[in-house]
């Protein structure tokens, strides 16, 4: 079992607290091919860094683009309100030729 850090804004970060949100989306890229069911991460939140939450990864959902993974999974599990308010939010931060380069994966997880 491995220790994975990851960093969050504050509100996705007071949703996982909340049980609200119980999947993260990033890219599939190298730092989160490392990731395994099984392993702790640490969130922590960007704007006040004395803030963390572990949790434990239980399911890795493995998409070519986010708009597949937030189709296919209940919006309201990443603290979205429906799938085209999720993707307007991801796509501030990734692109479409990012996500088709790396993939995308969904790390489904549970408070620790």
């Amino acid at each position: 079992m491995n220790t994975h850090h990851l960093k969050l804004a504050t509100i996705p970060f007071d949703a996982i607290i909340s049980g609200q949100k119980t999947i993260e989306s990033r890219l599939y890229d190298e730092k989160r091919q490392q990731i395994k069911i099984g392993d702790k991460i640490i969130f922590t939140n960007r704007e006040n860094p004395d803030q963390t939450v572990p949790v434990e990864v239980i399911g890795l959902l493995r998409y070519k683009t986010f708009k597949d993974l937030f189709s296919h999974n209940h919006p309201g599990k990443f603290g979205g309100e429906s799938v085209q308010w999720l993707e307007n939010q991801i796509n501030e931060f990734y692109s479409m030729e990012d996500q088709l380069k790396n993939g995308v994966i969904g790390i489904e997880f549970k408070l620790a």
